[in-house]
């Protein structure tokens, strides 16, 4: 996941989820569908941040409710970074990795 600060007072989120991942869009589409309603369920409490998430391909094997963990902690990790207070003003981005 990467993140940049955005100045509109609430978070955004885009999805890279590439064939590498699974060569079938049923598995990508699956994937995707996680990281929203993750990420729906999460973003009132995330900071003003513009989130990109890219998939591994270990993500399409995992179960929903793993994914859904794996994601939680994602979000735990972005909050607890106190995104806007530890960023520079001339380099806004950041890295969460797993």
């Amino acid at each position: 996941m990467r993140y940049r600060v955005n100045e509109l007072g609430h978070p955004r989120l885009g999805l890279a989820i590439s064939k590498r991942v699974s060569k079938r869009a049923v598995d990508r589409n699956r994937i995707k569908r996680l990281i929203r309603e993750s990420f729906r369920r999460a973003r009132l409490e995330l900071p003003s941040v513009d989130l990109m998430v890219m998939a591994r391909e270990q993500a399409c094997s995992l179960p929903g409710p793993e994914l859904l963990a794996e994601l939680q902690q994602l979000w735990k990790k972005l909050r607890a970074a106190k995104v806007e207070v530890t960023l520079k003003p001339d380099d806004p981005t950041g890295t969460i990795v797993r």
